[in-house]
């Protein structure tokens, strides 16, 4: 289809963004001479008029909620087929999934962002709306008049009154942030279904990786080692499956993030240099792999045997061979190499694993493997990883068919299990790509070489 040049008195510039429902254009409002956010109806659903009323529902409640930390209404339309649209501020810093592809941000930082997050459903609750979306996507940067951020909350497509919420019977959020009383259909949620939300956003700003199924998230500081314990304890109470548990409200988990961030001794971790942070690095790689959707995908197993798995990322670019059982969940959406200080932006990766909820915790028993390309000092970084919860690296040389490199080795780790940290390049050192792989692995024999001999990468 054609794309549209105006929309109603709006200018287009630039599509921001498209969903299941909505297109978000960058339009100017040539009148007032400013830059503004439309969102359109799609038009395969502008015949349902359900669709429709909830379209406008989002616009009715940004405009109930009046707060400068909610994303501001400040106009509304129809196309000429029909389709309704609305006019909302534009965010110039992009979202908390924007700032963090680089990796996580200082702690502190991490605590005033996720306070501030918290602020903003606290001004929805205070109006009576219950978000039930938040995540860093729908958390936007705005740059102020002087210079500074403000953080704003946005796309209410799924938010309701609380009373209505109090009632509710349909499943909703996003995985990684729903709390488990909106999973299943049938209970009614208040203001502390935000709460967990805003719990798993902390987290995630914390350690780069969204935290596990509701009861089995492991501790920040096991993530990004010298975390403080007080910061464990206040995300981790927001992240309780009991609401009842919970931080009380928004305001209240806000508030403790305030006091953390601004006491004496910041919070800290004893690594966060940006480009060498060791562990959490690692962690925060495999966090953007997981974007995709999981997939217990094997595309082929050797003839006259199961003692092997070939699988591949979803570009189709990687390709590698595991042992049988490591193959049950896989996820191919690419990676971030900055995350470990090396230049450019998402690329090609995966991990495959046999429990990819164990994978960010060393003291958590399992078996994958990660594989990202790269360019770079990629075996500078790979040689300044650590990992604490395990014995001394073994380092060693590695030369195979298609590949020459560098290979740590950490044993004795927390959960009795070894990491072998691996940069790779082309046996010519010249032209093709490197690769970054690393194996978790619990018992018996080891499987690296055999991994990194059946590696292709085009």
């Amino acid at each position: 289809m054609h794309s549209p040049e105006r929309i109603g008195r709006y200018r287009l510039r630039q599509r921001l963004g498209s969903g299941a429902f909505a297109t978000v254009w960058l339009a100017h409002d040539d009148e007032l001479d400013a830059l503004v956010a439309v969102k359109v109806l799609a038009d395969n659903w502008s015949h349902r008029l359900d669709v429709r009323e909830r379209f406008l529902s989002e616009a009715r409640l940004l405009r109930r909620a009046g707060s400068s930390r909610v994303v501001q209404v400040w106009d509304i339309g129809e196309l000429d087929d029909g389709r309704p649209y609305f006019v909302m501020e534009y965010a110039d810093g992009g979202t908390l999934t924007d700032l963090c592809a680089g990796g996580p941000p200082p702690v502190s930082e991490a605590l005033e962002l996720t306070a501030l997050a918290a602020r903003g459903a606290a001004a929805l609750h205070e109006a009576g709306i219950v978000h039930r979306d938040i995540k860093p996507a729908n958390l936007l940067l705005r740059t102020a008049p002087d210079g500074g951020r403000r953080l704003l909350l946005a796309d209410l497509g799924l938010a309701k009154s609380l009373a209505q919420a109090s009632a509710l019977t349909l499943a909703a959020g996003s995985a990684g942030y729903q709390p488990p009383e909106q999973a299943e259909p049938g209970a009614g949620i208040d203001e502390r279904a935000d709460v967990y939300s805003l719990g798993a956003v902390g987290y995630e700003l914390l350690t780069g990786t969204v935290p596990g199924p509701p009861g089995r998230a492991v501790p920040p500081s096991r993530l990004r080692p010298g975390l403080d314990p007080r910061v464990d304890q206040a995300v981790l109470r927001a992240l309780e499956p009991d609401r009842e548990r919970r931080w009380p409200s928004a305001r209240a988990f806000a508030d403790e993030l305030d006091r953390l961030a601004a006491a004496p001794g910041r919070p800290g971790w004893s690594g966060a240099v940006r480009g060498g942070r060791a562990v959490l690095a690692v962690a925060a790689a495999l966090a953007l792999v997981a974007a995709g959707s999981v997939a217990a995908l094997v595309l082929h197993r050797p003839a006259g045997g199961s003692d092997a798995a070939r699988v591949r990322d979803a570009s189709g670019r990687i390709a590698v061979e595991v042992p049988a059982g490591w193959d049950r969940e896989l996820r191919g959406s690419g990676w971030d190499p900055r995350v470990l200080g090396l230049s450019g932006g998402r690329e090609p990766g995966l991990v495959v694993a046999d429990d990819l909820s164990r994978w960010p915790d060393l003291g958590e028993p399992v078996n994958g493997v990660f594989v990202g390309v790269g360019a770079g000092d990629l075996t500078g970084r790979v040689d300044a990883l650590t990992h604490s919860g395990c014995r001394g690296a073994d380092r060693h040389a590695f030369t195979g068919p298609g590949w020459r490199g560098t290979v740590r080795v950490w044993s004795g780790c927390a959960g009795g299990g070894s990491v072998t940290e691996s940069a790779l390049r082309p046996p010519d050192g010249a032209h093709g790509p490197q690769v970054y792989v690393q194996v978790r692995q619990h018992g018996d024999p080891d499987a690296t070489d055999g991994i990194l001999r059946s590696l292709r990468v085009t």
